[in-house]
């Protein structure tokens, strides 16, 4: 993560931890998280550029940890710099809820990027159906 997160403005912060997240997972994240949100790619780049204005919606916090497997640290990064930026927009602490890890078993596709693909779409799915859970 970037050498010195606290000396930048709070919004730039965490665009920066979101950003890096973002850098060192597969291709195709982004379109996923754009997917998920209910949003177009473009808008994912928006909320992922430090010079850009827009905030992370609060609402989606949760899924784009889910999403983009935030580690503990970035995940603390994350949300001491959203906090700092956005004092009144998290209602409740973002804290990690508990997760309970199933196993599925899928076909294999005999092509090592299919797998992948598929294993993508079965991991956004439980995101998804997880997130709108959650919210009832």
């Amino acid at each position: 993560m970037s050498a010195a997160p606290e000396q930048e403005p709070p919004l730039v912060a965490y665009k920066r931890v979101l950003q890096e997240v973002l850098a060192l997972r597969p291709s195709g994240t982004r379109q996923r998280l754009a997917e998920a949100m209910g949003k177009n790619r473009s808008f994912v780049s928006q909320l992922t550029n430090p010079a850009n204005p827009t905030p992370v919606p609060a609402q989606h916090i949760e899924l784009i940890f889910d999403l983009c497997h935030f580690a503990p640290a970035e995940r603390e990064a994350f949300l001491a710099a959203y906090r700092r930026a956005h004092p009144r927009r998290l209602r409740q602490p973002h804290e990690h809820h508990r997760a309970r890890r199933i196993s599925v078993e899928v076909p294999d596709l005999g092509d090592e990027e299919r797998n992948r693909r598929l294993d993508a779409i079965v991991t956004e799915f439980a995101a998804r159906i997880a997130h709108l859970l959650h919210d009832l």
